[in-house]
């Protein structure tokens, strides 16, 4: 018997079917919904939203059992692995993911389903305990913040200067990014790191001629 022979035998009788009992999906279904509840708790904790999407994380859990069910088809028979492998090469998926955290928990969810279907549960468990902990971790570590954006809206086209005057009060160092002049109207937008944002906003805002002042941060949060 040759080299091509043995694997040949070798991979056919992996997916046998023999070793897939009742027993065994019932563990695999038990030790992944576990571990899709924890990862339903964490996403809860860790997530800061305003707008906390419980459907998406009801569809995190789901997601784990249904793939650790998909990795235990794929293992029973030859047919299904690869009928199951062809199937899903033509999903798309079409929901767009805007916070990255999101991402990672979603494929956080799919990689415990994979693991916990191929019957490797303490690496799961092991997995899920240090994705915990590296997340906890580096939030906890502290960042300097990310400049703000001053936005500038004046019926006085030659304001900008007054506006900049106040603002080197507020700020060590500032850049403009955008000026434009149009019709009797100044808008700008000036990027700074300031303390004091309210002082800034309402000194800026009661200038003459002033439309409206926003303080605007880059992780998406909104002072004015």
């Amino acid at each position: 018997m040759g080299f091509k022979d043995v694997f040949k035998k070798s991979f056919l009788e992996g997916f046998n079917g023999m070793d897939i009992t009742t027993a065994k999906i019932a563990a695999t279904l038990f030790v992944t919904a576990l571990l899709a509840l924890y990862i339903f708790a964490i996403y809860r904790l860790v997530t800061r939203k305003v707008f906390y999407s419980k459907n998406f994380n009801i569809a995190l859990a789901a997601m784990s059992l249904i793939t650790a069910a998909i990795i235990l088809a794929m293992q029973s028979n030859l047919v299904i692995s690869l009928g199951m492998v062809g199937a899903l090469s033509i999903v798309r998926f079409r929901t767009a993911i805007k916070d990255p955290m999101d991402l990672v928990f979603l494929f956080w969810s799919i990689s415990i389903g994979i693991i916990c279907g191929a019957g490797l549960y303490e690496v799961a468990l092991v997995t899920s305990v240090a994705v915990t902990v590296f997340i906890l971790v580096l939030d906890m570590i502290p960042v300097s913040r990310a400049p703000m954006m001053l936005v500038v809206n004046s019926s006085k086209m030659d304001d900008e200067q007054t506006v900049l005057d106040v603002v080197g009060k507020y700020a060590k160092s500032y850049k403009v990014k955008s000026r434009n002049l149009s019709k009797g109207r100044l808008d700008m937008v000036v990027e700074l790191r300031v303390k004091d944002e309210s002082g800034l906003v309402s000194e800026v805002a009661a200038l003459d001629g002033m439309i409206g002042a926003s303080l605007i941060a880059h992780d998406g949060e909104v002072t004015f």
